[in-house]
């Protein structure tokens, strides 16, 4: 059952899972999942490590469609829209919903064809035009400041931190709706960790925000919303300031006390 508080239900519903199973061949992996993730807010899926989080957070943007034997049952509705009904464009999908992965993977290019490889091969070709794209998608992810004088500098010079940076400006250069991370901090330092926390705290008010993370503290520092991951199901949903504090389920407490996982 999805939680609703009285003040979110006026808040929009931007990608809506229902009864949602994903399977390795025969492995059911996720278990009849259903959550719903409301615009403009971050949603955080925590849960011990082979929980199904990040299945459950690829199953979003159809990238299971790109693993063999992976297949995907139930329904998720983006504004309302099935993204795997038969009339679903996979690409158009993907491009209204950004992936960051967990490891910052800058291609070996420059930091300017980093940011511009998706409007350039959706079609754009205005060099001026990919260069305006590029200014606001690098201001959108803080890193602007950092990167205007070097932009044909390889990516694969700046740090680790600047790096996932990079990846979030890469993301977000397609214009998408939502954008999806997993665990995008936990390759990195504690100063660079702050960095993509404040980040994210901005992107909220342009992006539906979903995000899997390890740390428990950062769920609670930086998401709306919690959904706790156990064995292939969600298991709790809430508000992340009760989930902490007040969880209904024992398995929920359990873990936020630290007595597994």
């Amino acid at each position: 059952m999805i939680e609703m508080t009285e003040s979110a239900a006026a808040t929009t519903n931007k990608l809506v899972a229902s009864d949602v199973d994903v399977y390795y061949g025969n492995f059911r992996a996720i278990k009849s999942a259903s959550l719903a993730m409301k615009a403009q807010k971050v949603t955080a899926l925590i849960g011990p490590s082979g929980c199904g989080k990040s299945t459950f957070l690829r199953a979003l943007d159809r990238m299971h469609d790109l693993t063999p034997g992976a297949r995907v049952e139930g329904q998720i509705l983006l504004d309302g829209e099935d993204i795997y009904g038969p009339d679903a464009d996979p690409v158009v999908i993907r491009h209204r919903i950004g992936m960051v992965f967990q490891r910052p993977n800058p291609f070996p290019k420059t930091i300017f064809e980093n940011v511009i490889y998706g409007p350039r091969i959706h079609g754009e070709r205005n060099r001026t035009k990919l260069q305006e794209i590029a200014e606001h998608a690098l201001r959108g992810a803080a890193l602007w400041d950092e990167v205007k004088d070097r932009m044909q500098r390889s990516a694969l010079d700046l740090s680790g931190g600047q790096q996932q940076r990079l990846c979030i400006a890469r993301a977000i250069a397609l214009n998408p709706e939502v954008l999806l991370m997993d665990e995008p901090a936990s390759a990195l330092d504690p100063i660079a960790t702050s960095k993509i926390e404040d980040l994210i705290g901005e992107l909220k008010e342009h992006y539906t925000v979903v995000i899997v993370t390890h740390s428990m503290q950062q769920a609670a520092r930086i998401s709306d919303d919690t959904a706790f991951f156990h064995l292939g199901e969600i298991v709790e949903v809430g508000p992340t300031s009760r989930i902490f504090t007040h969880p209904k389920e024992k398995r929920t407490e359990d873990y936020i006390t630290g007595r597994f996982g």
